[in-house]
Formats: structure tokens, sequence, C-alpha cells
């Protein structure tokens, strides 16, 4: 198990940060379904509140970390990865973005301390090693979060959080599909990480608040992206496009 994690000192980095996942939550508790507002487009809850935050949370580190792929990647696989990372999350900020200030969500301006710990130990990273690190530390995020969005998607009352939900789960499994492709996943340490994640304190999981007054950070998309962000008229009248 863990082959293609090599060395004692990597094995404890990714034991340390890989878990609870892409958007920082593993699942939707109980205590996560008290509704906090009523919209009229259904209630919110604070789980669903959690979601929209750590889906933007999620863009903030993997679209930047897509960026670093496109440069350092050694293979043509990782280097597409990178390309789906940055087109897929452009798209669902420019949805985040939108959707919460009529929910009146406050959206973060950096990642989780975990998921900016992931960045750090990519950027480090050249070669066949930064190839591997990079497949399979998203690979693992991704499966884990999976049936997190599953559990957001088949509970909410809220439309424009259904909305959401359809495009992140469309997004992540994309995502899934293109680390698998590269073909360096180690998938019996990717679901050993999954199923027994180490316990972290929450304010490892927690994207910070944005300072007061600092201006909103913008994930800009590829030249020629091929994700789209929600159609907000088709949303409300619950209609809506997913997103590709």
């Amino acid at each position: 198990m863990g082959t293609l994690f090599v060395g004692g000192a990597l094995a404890l980095t990714l034991g340390a940060l890989v878990y609870p996942a892409m958007l920082g939550i593993s699942t939707v508790s109980t205590s996560n379904d008290r509704i906090i507002a009523n919209t009229q487009w259904g209630p919110l809850t604070e789980g669903e509140r959690d979601f929209v935050v750590k889906v933007r949370a999620a863009g903030l580190w993997e679209h930047p970390l897509g960026l670093i792929g496109l440069q350092k990647g050694e293979s043509k696989a990782v280097k597409v990865a990178s390309q789906h990372l940055v087109d897929g999350h452009a798209a669902l900020d420019v949805s985040c973005r939108k959707i919460a200030p009529m929910l009146n969500i406050t959206l973060p301006n950096v990642a989780s301390p975990q998921q900016q710990g992931f960045v750090t130990q990519l950027q480090a990273e050249s070669g066949r090693q930064f190839d591997t690190d990079f497949a399979n530390i998203l690979r693992m995020t991704h499966g884990s979060i999976f049936n997190a969005i599953a559990k957001v998607r088949s509970t909410t009352k809220n439309s424009l959080i259904r909305a959401l939900a359809d495009q992140a789960n469309n997004t992540v499994l994309d995502h899934i599909t293109v680390m698998e492709k590269t073909g360096l996943v180690d998938f019996d340490t990717t679901v050993f990480n999954q199923t027994t994640p180490p316990k972290l304190p929450k304010s490892d999981m927690t994207p910070p608040p944005p300072a007061p007054g600092q201006p909103q950070v913008i994930l800009n998309p590829p030249p020629n992206p091929t994700s789209t962000a929600l159609d907000l008229g088709a949303a409300l009248n619950g209609t809506q496009n997913s997103g590709g």
C-alpha cells in the first residue's frame, strides 16, 4: 500500500493533510440541518451555507494548483488535469459569487490552512514526484467529497443550493476522472485515506473570513473555457443548467 508515495516525510505530510477533502467537509451531519434563513428560493440550512463557503474555498486552492500544474507538470495527462482544475473552478467560483449575496453568505478569500498546505507541499516538488503527488492528493480529496455533494443535492429544499450542487457534482466527477487518466493514482492508498481519515482541528479545515473591506478574489477562467457557470435565470425557475 502506498507504493507511489515514497519517503517517510511525504507519507507523513499526506497523512496530515489529506482529510477532509476538496471542499473541506466529508459529511453533512444532522447538526447542520438547522435552518438559518427562509429565502424566496427555499430554506437555507447551516450545512448548505457551509457548502457554498467550501465550494468557494476549494477553488481558492485548486485553481492556483492547476496553474502550477500547467507549468510544472511533467506528463501531458497531468497538464490536461491541471487545465480541468482551472476551467472547472473558475466556473464554480462565478456561481458561488452569484448566489452568495442572494443568500447573504460571506465568502472567504483564502482556502483553509489544510488546503493551503496541499499547495505548499506541491510547490516544493518537481518532476515525477510532483506529477504523482498531484494526481494522488487531488484524487483523494475529490473522492472524499463526492458523497457529501450528493447528500447536499438530495436533501436541500433551496433551488440555488440545488443548482450549485449539480454543478459541483459534475465538476468533481470530471476532476476524479482526469486524475485517474494520469495513470498515477494508487487506489489502495486513496481508498484507505478516504475511509480512515485522520482527525484534524476544526481550525485547520475552516477557511478564514475575509478582512473587512478586502476586495473579493476572482478566479480567472482559461483562455478557452469549456465549463460554464450557473444560468441564474434558469436556476431561479427550477430548470438550471448545471454547467459543463
